[in-house]
């Protein structure tokens, strides 16, 4: 699995994966030598994700799909190691990133129980992630007796145990989210369903005006907060899917709740005391 001349880390590497026969090849390649226990956690592939990992020297395991947080945390539950370090199938770790890994690691134990990894997108056409690319900085090296993903079907996070210190790692993992607009776009859809499940769940009315000013209010925090401007025309166009997406999160919580409303019409949307 490793190079004879590469240490491995006491550390388990682990991927979720559907589909990503594309993309993981690149992914596991990335952070195969930094460990003995590479872990990937697949939910039904039918283009060979499943064959192309295990050649490459994963430990592939299937698990139906349950949301996000449940599919890491039984990830998290195959792993042999107590040091964790979570990568997405359409993510790459560069080589100066993982030396960074290697270091919190060099005089044995890290020195604190999590790590955020900033992550940036590089969009088709692309060689790297642009300079002034908006980046996020989740935890994504952690012991897991310190901290596990959140139960939650849509958020994608670490819940860490109270008073846990959180370090930062240098370097950026690339993030290879979108194959073309349409992909990312019938992604980003289906994500939104899974959002609006999530919101009936847990019993969240948002307001109707909100339906008005998602798209708008949605497309500017992703083209000029979250610096897609940047990109030209391309960081246009992904600016719009990303609001298109918010959205139908909203459209769709809407449309249920006046069906809801029709069934049971003491709960009618129109009444004074309605959220929604």
């Amino acid at each position: 699995m490793t190079s004879p001349a590469v240490t491995c880390l006491p550390l388990s590497v682990f991927i979720i994966a559907r589909n990503e026969a594309d993309r993981i090849g690149a992914t596991i390649r990335a952070v195969r030598d930094l460990t003995d226990d590479l872990v990937v956690v697949d939910s039904g592939s039918t283009d060979g994700t499943q064959a192309l990992a295990a050649s490459l020297g994963a430990r592939v395991i299937h698990n139906d799909w349950p949301g996000y947080g449940p599919q890491k945390r039984f990830a998290e539950d195959q792993c042999r190691h107590v040091w964790l370090l979570n990568v997405d199938a359409d993510e790459v770790v560069p080589a100066d990133l993982a030396a960074a890994i290697r270091a919190a690691f060099a005089r044995g134990e890290p020195a604190r129980p999590a790590y955020r990894i900033a992550i940036a997108e590089i969009f088709p056409g692309e060689g790297r992630p642009h300079p002034w690319a908006y980046r996020l900085t989740p935890v994504r090296l952690y012991r897991k007796d310190r901290g596990r993903y959140s139960p939650s079907p849509v958020h994608d996070r670490v819940d860490l145990a109270p008073g846990a210190a959180i370090g930062t790692l240098r370097g950026v993992i690339h993030h290879f989210s979108v194959r073309s607009l349409g992909d990312q776009l019938d992604k980003l859809n289906r994500y939104s369903d899974q959002q609006a499940d999530d919101l009936a769940a847990r019993g969240v009315a948002i307001p109707t005006w909100r339906l008005f000013v998602e798209l708008p209010g949605n497309f500017l925090k992703a083209y000029l907060g979250r610096r897609h401007f940047v990109r030209g025309t391309y960081g246009f166009l992904t600016a719009m899917n990303y609001a298109i997406s918010r959205h139908l999160r909203v459209a769709k919580h809407y449309e249920r709740r006046r069906a809801d409303s029709r069934a049971n019409p003491e709960s009618r949307l129109d009444r004074p005391d309605a959220k929604f």
